[in-house]
């Protein structure tokens, strides 16, 4: 059974991980501002004047990089989860 649930199980560990990782308010809970991670970081770039976008674009990008390689390195266990039963083989 375990064998058959590897893509479905993979699937779960994406979404879980993108979930934690965007997770705002756990990051402030637990951590608080003494030691801010790069998503609290990002927010603190915006200001109400619009100066530092530059700043505030390559910091999105640096925090998109590490789950796209997690979603890209388990993308075969995606897309074998999404297409598990939709045909006959």
């Amino acid at each position: 059974m375990i064998p058959l649930s590897v893509p479905a199980i993979a699937s779960l560990g994406i979404y879980q991980f993108l979930w934690v990782w965007n997770d705002l308010l756990v990051a402030l809970v637990f951590l608080g501002a003494q030691n801010p991670v790069l998503t609290y970081q990002i927010t603190n770039m915006v200001t109400s004047l619009g100066i530092g976008w530059q700043m505030l674009t390559a910091a999105a990008f640096l925090s998109m990089l590490l789950p796209m390689a997690v979603f890209f390195g388990l993308q075969r266990y995606f897309v074998r989860g999404m297409l598990a039963g939709s045909v006959k083989g």
